[in-house]
């Protein structure tokens, strides 16, 4: 960890707690800097909070007062979610306070490189796709981010040999100013969190930055089939390395003669890869060109893909119930995850789908339906789904109360040889905490069938 002066004796607020929050404060409490912290959750019911304040740190909870934006205070340290139209963050730009996430924080800190992976969808596979592919090659890798430990807690204990590989949402990436990955990737952009974004433009520029600091001396693995990502790229000085599944590329990881090619050199025919799904070859190939850029041998990256099935609740094969394959997407919340899903698969398949209604109708969704046999639905966005079904031909439909329900209606309505997919298109907070309780659910509920 980097001996950092800059926030000795300085007035730093971090807004927000949860993890990544706490992990900020008492790194920066133990920096030096005098932390105040602010959460809405009230104190009496905040055992975080009450943590922090046993270590001497100041907590202010229950509210958001604005007076905690002053002429003294250095920065803001804010949690992703909390939104810039926040009333302290609005006041914090007004006087030009920088206002930072906690991954850039991490990145002042840390002795080792970072690889950061962002993108619409796709990237808690491609993260964890690298972070295996340098374990096999014993590159000593750290996972941190969106999905392993906070980033500011791993870049503590990272040692110049490590690489910390981290997914990054375009939350987190807003909050960014020196961060300058080693290596960056861009896997895609399609709409998604205009609702904090404002527009997709907005959304597209708060990805950006995650090469924008970069300079010729880092990569930046960008979609060459994504004219945003590529638009967007130009932006950047970082060193381009490309990836596609349709152009046989001789500058980066594309496919050619049914072989995996970096750079033109052959490292794995695609029928010995185990993850299902077209949309998982861009991940697979955004994985290979980080992987290769650190010089991992190709018997490691082969080892992964012939052996990895797939990140937890993304696509995740479950088992084999009397020829019946069941796979649990819980973690597709949006119609674009579903139809990426429904894509993996050739033969027929058994949906079940439902959740959160957001507003949205389905009609994306309709091309992708046709190897549907039979749809199992749940949730507030029941009705609309059936509606949609119907519309597409689809005869089998049946509404049920929730997930653990759907999954014996699904099997009762299978053959041998279909897929039966959990791959909601919806959010899960109608009925579940998370997309992950749903897929445990759904999983559990696979196994008593057994």
């Amino acid at each position: 960890m980097k001996n950092v002066k800059l926030y000795e004796n300085k007035q730093v607020l971090v807004l927000g707690l949860a993890k990544s929050g706490y992990a900020a404060a008492k790194l920066l409490y133990s920096l030096g800097a005098n932390v105040v912290v602010n959460d809405m959750k009230p104190l009496e019911e905040n055992e975080t909070a009450q943590s922090l304040q046993k270590l001497g740190i100041e907590v202010i909870c229950g509210e958001h007062p604005l007076t905690l934006v002053h002429d003294s205070l250095f920065m803001i340290v804010k949690n992703p979610g909390i939104p810039y139209t926040n009333p302290i963050l609005q006041k914090a730009v007004q006087m030009k306070i920088p206002i930072i996430t906690e991954i850039e924080l991490a990145y002042q800190i840390s002795d080792a490189p970072f690889i950061g992976i962002t993108g619409s969808n796709g990237k808690t596979t491609t993260t964890t796709l690298i972070y295996e592919m340098l374990d096999m090659g014993h590159k000593k890798p750290l996972i941190a981010g969106n999905i392993g430990t906070v980033a500011c807690e791993v870049a503590q204990m990272a040692k110049e040999e490590n690489y910390i590989v981290t997914e990054l949402s375009s939350f987190q990436l807003m909050g960014v100013s020196s961060f300058r990955p080693k290596i960056s990737i861009f896997l895609n952009l399609f709409e998604a969190h205009l609702d904090y974004h404002g527009t997709k433009k907005e959304y597209g520029l708060a990805k950006a930055n995650i090469f924008m600091q970069q300079t010729e001396n880092e990569y930046a693995i960008i979609n060459a089939e994504d004219k945003d990502v590529v638009d967007l790229s130009k932006q950047s000085s970082a060193t381009k390395v490309y990836f596609s599944t349709k152009q046989k590329l001789v500058n980066g990881a594309s496919i050619i003669d049914g072989y995996l090619c970096y750079f033109g050199e052959k490292i794995i025919h695609t029928k010995d890869i185990v993850l299902p799904g077209e949309h998982n070859l861009e991940n697979i190939l955004a994985a290979i060109c980080a992987a290769k850029l650190v010089h991992t041998d190709n018997e490691a990256i082969r080892t992964v893909l012939t052996t990895f099935t797939g990140v937890r609740h993304r696509l995740q094969y479950v088992g084999n119930i009397n020829d019946r394959l069941f796979y649990n997407d819980s973690k597709a919340t949006n119609i674009l995850a579903t139809t990426a899903a429904l894509n993996a698969f050739s033969g027929p398949i058994v949906l079940l789908a439902g959740g959160l209604d957001r507003g949205n109708g389905f009609e994306e969704l309709k091309p992708y339906l046709t190897n549907v046999t039979a749809l199992v639905t749940f949730g507030q966005t029941a009705e609309k789904l059936i509606a949609t079904a119907k519309e597409v031909g689809i005869k089998t439909i049946e509404h049920v109360d929730n997930v653990e329900h759907a999954v014996p209606v699904a099997y009762r309505l299978s053959n041998p040889g279909d897929v039966i997919l959990l791959s909601p298109a919806c959010a899960s907070w109608d009925q579940y905490k998370t997309f992950e309780v749903r897929g445990d659910i759904f999983m559990d509920a696979v196994h008593k069938l057994k």
